[in-house]
């Protein structure tokens, strides 16, 4: 495979496609799928875990279950003196906002927000704004999301 990292190869990246679709997939059902001994995946995976190509195994959540159906992503914008480590951590505060992802040009900021409704999204946007670092926003509430399936079958 082309601009594959050096310790990488096609059996260890069919490891993390089948680990990226399913963390608790069971070492035994790996192997079967990638025709490796068990200890093989196993070590595998290990080395893959120390190199830091795996950083840890998460949940996929329901949130509309959770009581938080409305998605949003807002785009935050900043006075040019603000450091990019204070944009990072403008929401450590506030739970509902997912992420913050800092960005090169315009937007500063993208906010990745869960809410229950719309006036709790509005108060988290009003949250943001009332830093007094941020200087304007722009949201854009989520209607569907869809992931893309993966040319290659693992």
């Amino acid at each position: 495979m082309k601009d594959l990292p050096e310790e990488l190869d096609e059996t260890d990246l069919a490891i993390l496609g089948l680990l990226s679709k399913n963390a608790r997939r069971t070492l035994g059902d790996i192997s079967e799928r990638v025709a490796l001994s068990v200890p093989a995946v196993k070590r595998r995976i290990e080395r893959l875990e120390q190199l830091k190509i795996i950083l840890g195994y998460t949940t996929k959540i329901d949130h509309v279950k959770m009581g938080r159906p409305i998605e949003a992503f807002t785009e935050l914008r900043f006075a040019g003196d603000v450091r990019v480590d204070a944009i990072a951590c403008i929401a450590d505060d506030i739970p509902e906002v997912e992420a913050v992802f800092t960005m090169a040009g315009d937007p500063d900021a993208l906010a990745w927000i869960r809410a229950h409704d719309v006036q709790h999204l509005k108060s988290v946007i009003d949250r943001l704004r009332s830093s007094g670092r941020v200087t304007g926003t722009k949201t854009l509430i989520v209607l569907g999301t869809s992931t893309p399936e993966k040319k290659r079958d693992f």
